[in-house]
This record gives C-alpha cells, sequence and structure tokens, in this order.
C-alpha cells in the first residue's frame, strides 16, 4: 500500500504532449520508487478531492497562445479555494510544451502555485517542436525527481 500520492493532472492534446507525459509517469512509476502511488488525471476531469487526497503534483500544459491551456486553468478556476488552505506546503513540478514560447504559461503556473503556497521541487521542463531523447529523459527526470521526493 502506497504511503504518498503523487497527483499528475495533465492536458495532453498533442502527439508531443503526448510523449511528454508518458515519459513524465515512466519516471514517476520506475520501480525504485517505493511507497509513492501515481494517479493520472486529464485536467478537465480532476476535482477538488484529487488535489486534496494528494502529497504532490506534476501539472503538464501545452502553452496556447502564451498561456496554460484552458483544461488547466479550469482544472484550478473548480478548485482553488477549495484547496488553498489545505494544500499549501506541497511540493510540485511542471512540463510545458509551447511551439511560439512558453514564458506566459510558466509565469501562470508560478502564480497559482504561489498563491496555493505549493514549493516547487523540480526545474520545469520546457520543450519546443518534437521532443528529442534528451527532452523525454528530462521528462523522466521531472516525474521521478517529485515522485521520489514523496518517499518516505
Amino acid at each position: 500500500m502506497a504511503d504518498k500520492r503523487l497527483l499528475i493532472v495533465h492536458h495532453t492534446p498533442s502527439p508531443h504532449c503526448q510523449e511528454m507525459f508518458e515519459a513524465v509517469v515512466s519516471g514517476a512509476t520506475d520501480p525504485e520508487i517505493e511507497g509513492v502511488e501515481v494517479v493520472r488525471r486529464a485536467a478537465l476531469a480532476v476535482t477538488a478531492s484529487d488535489f486534496l487526497e494528494a502529497d504532490g503534483y506534476i501539472l503538464g500544459t501545452p502553452a496556447n497562445l502564451g498561456y496554460i491551456s484552458g483544461a488547466l486553468k479550469h482544472a484550478f478556476d473548480v478548485s482553488y479555494y477549495q484547496i488553498l488552505d489545505s494544500t499549501q506546503g506541497r511540493p510540485f513540478g511542471a512540463y510545458f510544451h509551447g511551439n511560439q514560447g512558453t514564458e506566459g504559461a510558466e509565469k501562470a503556473v508560478d502564480a497559482i502555485t504561489t498563491g496555493l503556497g505549493w514549493v516547487k521541487s523540480a526545474e520545469y521542463v520546457v520543450v519546443s517542436e518534437k521532443p528529442t531523447k534528451g527532452d523525454r529523459e528530462a521528462c523522466w527526470e521531472l516525474g521521478a525527481t517529485v515522485a521520489a521526493g514523496l518517499m518516505g
């Protein structure tokens, strides 16, 4: 039985985002990481309860028109105040895919997570174009780093 829960909230509308998501999940579920249950939720399906039941988070989004996806924004719009007081201090990481730059999306995630009092526990992974082997490895490391940080 897992002692801790990692919630991966993702919006995966493209093959490139899917590649990144799969690499993050692979890292987070590495057999050497013990006692951490990895829960995956599409951003449009995640609930406040999902956030409350998790001990850490990874957020995945395309950068659409210089901002996080509407789906990821919706995830926080419907849960922000319900999770505000209960999730402070929890670790998180994030990955972004954007062909036109991700600065606005990164800034949005910074603002939301700062407001929630979450603690960035891994550097963001930012990819443009088709993910390379190095990009997929960085995504794997992101998943593994955040998950390993939850191990007792």
